[in-house]
């Protein structure tokens, strides 16, 4: 992150799960860089209609279309100077492409209804949690422009991967929040943290961030302790116990081999709460072979 933001002009991709916190990086090398004092301007592309999308980007003069009353500046010109973040890349409308590809080129953007050029110093940080190869290979996204985008790839873990995180981003998401509400941020028990990182957060950093808001208005402002965390689902179990044999009648269990994984699976994941993740380290496993399993069950109609 340190050389991306002092090579301010590089174009730079982020991928990684939905949630994961690719805004929170994007800005973190906009704040860090020399553009730091320029805007930092998100965009959505997934929320950009495709027929509205060249005057969002480029902007527009009065008389261009019908509806074009006034002069209107896109959002490269609002980012001149700084940074332009343009989350859900691979969304990005097939007719503004090579468009973006040539300001990303010359640095120049060419309003609609006008004739003259405009220079933009822009950086470009984009995001996406698609696979921008296999959209690429589907015709939906250009290979050129992705390769223009990557000029330098980063990709962000899902926040089950970064344990070492999830204390760091839990007071980070606490002081703001208590800032914004005017009250000193509270601390997080012992407890607490042991349950933040016993979960696996699958909505990532996103999620993260609305438990403490729920957990900072609960407490009150006191000392966040375990009945303030909601979670989605269960926190997995942090003992060393695997599958839960001691609760498991052998009789139970039907004489085909199949049958019989099927029926130890669905017992483990209902004690895990659901906890796909929770379910496969009980029974010292992946959660893709979980999947595998419960799908042949449901092919096989087996309950």
């Amino acid at each position: 992150v340190g050389l991306l933001r002092s090579a301010d002009s590089i174009s730079v991709l982020l991928t990684g799960e939905s949630g994961t916190g690719k805004e929170l990086l994007a800005r973190a090398i906009h704040n860090g860089g020399a553009r730091s004092e320029g805007p930092f301007v998100p965009v959505n592309c997934a929320a950009v209609p495709a027929d509205l999308a060249e005057s969002l980007f480029f902007g527009h003069v009065k008389g261009a279309f019908t509806g074009a009353e006034t002069d209107r500046i896109g959002y490269f010109e609002l980012a001149h100077g700084g940074t332009l973040f343009l989350d859900e890349i691979g969304e990005m409308p097939a007719t503004i492409q090579p468009k973006l590809l040539r300001v990303l080129d010359d640095g120049c953007i060419t309003p609609v209804g006008s004739n003259a050029e405009q220079v933009v110093a822009v950086r470009v940080i984009a995001a996406t949690n698609a696979n921008l190869e296999a959209r690429i290979g589907a015709g939906a996204f250009r290979q050129d422009l992705y390769y223009r985008l990557a000029r330098f790839k980063v990709h962000v873990p899902p926040l089950r991967e970064r344990a070492e995180d999830k204390p760091l981003l839990a007071h980070h998401f606490l002081t703001l929040l208590a800032t914004e509400m005017s009250i000193q941020p509270p601390d997080l028990s012992p407890a607490a943290l042991e349950a933040l990182q016993a979960y696996d957060f699958p909505g990532n950093v996103r999620e993260l961030k609305n438990l403490m808001e729920r957990a900072l208005i609960e407490s009150g402002g006191g000392e966040i302790v375990p009945e303030h965390l909601h979670f989605v689902s269960a926190p997995a179990d942090t003992s060393d116990k695997r599958a839960p044999a001691a609760d498991l009648n052998p009789e139970e269990l039907p004489l085909n081999l199949d049958e019989a994984e099927l029926f130890l699976t669905r017992r483990v994941l209902e004690q895990a709460g659901g906890n796909v993740a929770a379910a496969a380290r009980m029974l010292g496993t992946n959660r893709n072979r979980i999947y595998r399993i419960l799908a042949r069950g449901d092919r096989g109609g087996q309950g």
